[in-house]
């Protein structure tokens, strides 16, 4: 009887699962170090096939994987794509029926799955906490997902975030094994955030796994506009331009979503809006009649992108300029994922926003609510006391949670476990960031450089940065 090594096993399972013979470099390099339970930190690009060197090692195992997921239809559509092969993988979040979640309940505790879906909101919520602290349930790893998400979001409007890192000592607590390592995936990660990630989960000598976001087939422009009406006719004839190819809208509301398709549609486009608004199940039709190309393209929200996956998206169009560059690449890297050229235009109002003052307004808009959150927080903290539950916390101020966050990410406080917490006589560092990522996107869409050239400096890449000249976006063109 022939003998077969375990990471001849993974290669077997890879070709069985998902058809391929070999795997893409560097997804051999991610799958041995899951396998060996190591903590990791992955940046890949969109298109990499980051979800699935965490999906097979977790089948490859007994016991349950954990998918930290930021987005109820980034799980819902894993999950039902892992559904579709036969795996045994589930998601928990709010939009299920009670009698849903308890059904899945019950197959966690007798260890039925091998991958787990949840928001951070959901894994520290109370009956599936108490779930998976049983002794018998096995946990073989937490996978953060989308781990940009924590920097982002994790100060001010998802403040649970923070707390992720007291996860692992306060399960290990209830199991017999001694190990439950951590890996963070991502696509739009530069040095300063990659660190916050390692902090934040307390990341034990991870392997660092990673690669530059550039893409050579994505061709990048930006489009000065003057007027709404401008803006408009720019999109238009992007679009015209791109005639019966498969593509994507960004805008920044769901009201400007609904209007512009509307006004597209009565010119003849297949076109359908998508937003955090629209009901689950119509999501699910959109998103599949887009990728069947019964529909040419989708005008949509931030709430369309991470984890659907068409391989044909020949063009992207940001009708509004993103908050962030995080934003703006993962929501370009939708396009061109069958490595064949694609196009990516950005749309922005002239820097006075005299005519148009859509972006100015939006930018501002965004900076002024994070500084209220943070001034929020700033007076709830001198409410708390030096030690307590957070759930106690809450039943005061349902706001103090972002207070609490702040002050994790001052460095002083420190969580006990996901659900105590003390403070400490820690000096505040300060928080810029948010200025800062304003800031840094106004730079990339004003700049001169190569636009490639641009990004990687933003992200870490100096040195490679230093050699490139993409030769295809607008500024090399010039």
């Amino acid at each position: 009887m022939i003998s077969v090594t375990p990471w001849q096993q993974a290669e077997i399972r890879f070709k069985q699962i998902w058809g391929y013979d070999s795997f893409r470099p560097p997804q051999d390099d991610v799958i041995r170090t899951l396998l060996s339970k190591r903590d990791a930190l992955i940046v890949m690009p969109t298109g990499g096939g980051k979800s699935l060197c965490f999906q097979l090692p977790a089948l490859l195992q007994t016991g349950i994987t954990l998918v930290i997921s930021p987005l109820v239809a980034l799980m819902e559509d894993q999950v039902s794509e892992l559904k579709q092969r036969n795996l045994p993988a589930e998601r928990i979040h709010s939009a299920l029926s009670s009698y849903e979640k308890r059904k899945i309940l019950q197959q966690i505790q007798h260890n039925r799955l091998r991958l787990l879906y949840l928001s951070p909101e959901t894994l520290l919520s109370k009956k599936v906490w108490e779930t998976l602290c049983q002794p018998q349930v096995t946990i073989n790893g937490l996978i953060l997902d989308e781990a940009h998400c924590l920097v982002q979001w994790g100060n001010t409007f998802r403040p649970t975030y923070r707390r992720l890192g007291a996860v692992r000592p306060a399960l290990l607590k209830h199991k017999s094994s001694t190990q439950l390592p951590i890996a963070a995936f991502t696509a739009t990660a530069n040095p300063t955030a990659q660190k916050t990630i390692c902090d934040v989960l307390q990341l034990q000598l991870p392997k660092e796994v990673k690669l530059s976001p550039y893409r050579a087939n994505l061709h990048l422009a930006v489009q000065v506009v003057w007027t709404p009406r401008g803006r408009r006719q720019a999109m238009l004839n992007f679009i015209k331009a791109h005639k019966g190819q498969a593509g994507l809208v960004y805008v920044r509301s769901r009201r400007i979503a609904e209007d512009l398709t509307q006004w597209l549609k009565q010119k003849g486009f297949s076109v359908e809006a998508y937003h955090a608004g629209i009901v689950s199940e119509e999501r699910r039709r959109i998103e599949a009649e887009w990728i069947a190309e019964r529909c040419q393209f989708v005008v949509c929200t931030s709430a369309f992108g991470m984890g659907i996956n068409h391989p044909h998206v020949r063009w992207v169009c940001h009708f509004h300029a993103p908050s962030t560059l995080s934003e703006y690449v993962q929501e370009i890297g939708r396009g061109g994922r069958d490595g064949k050229p694609a196009d990516a235009l950005t749309l922005v109002s002239e820097p006075t926003g005299w005519l148009d003052s859509e972006d100015k307004q939006r930018w501002k808009f965004f900076a002024e609510s994070e500084r209220k959150l943070q001034q929020e927080a700033k007076r709830l903290v001198t409410s708390l006391s030096a030690k307590g539950r957070v759930d106690e916390v809450l039943q005061r101020n349902e706001k103090a949670a972002t207070a609490l966050a702040l002050l994790h990410s001052q460095g002083r406080l420190i969580w006990e476990d996901p659900f105590h917490y003390r403070l400490t006589s820690g000096r505040s560092s300060g928080c810029s960031e948010t200025f800062d990522s304003v800031k840094e996107i106004k730079h990339y869409l004003f700049s001169r450089q190569c636009r490639w050239q641009t990004l990687l400096i933003q992200f870490g890449c100096e040195s490679e940065a230093q050699s490139l000249r993409c030769g295809h976006c607008d500024n090399c063109k010039r």
